[in-house]
Order: structure tokens, then sequence, then C-alpha cells
């Protein structure tokens, strides 16, 4: 392994230490995002299947 190599990783390692906990909860609150959207979506799906 090279020197550039093994910088690139130390920088990695060390972006994802210090940003792991962020990216998480942002990638939990669009992952929440998407269940409410869909359950809206099905709610208004089913909501309207009995009537004429």
């Amino acid at each position: 392994m090279n020197l550039d190599v093994a910088g690139d990783v130390i920088l990695a390692v060390l972006a994802l230490r210090v940003f792991g906990r962020d990216a998480l909860g942002l990638l939990r609150r669009v992952a929440a995002a998407g269940v409410r959207a869909g359950i809206s979506e099905m709610r208004r799906e089913g909501g309207t299947e009995g009537q004429t």
C-alpha cells in the first residue's frame, strides 16, 4: 500500500467517524418520511374503494 492510498483510507475512516452519526440520523428521517408517505397513500387509495 503506497502513501497516497493509505492517506485516502485514513481520511475516509475519519470522515465516517465524524459524520457517521449524522448520516445515520438523516437516513432514519428519510426512511420515516417514506413510511409516512406510503401510509398516507394507502389510506387515500383504501378510503375510496367501497364508494361509487
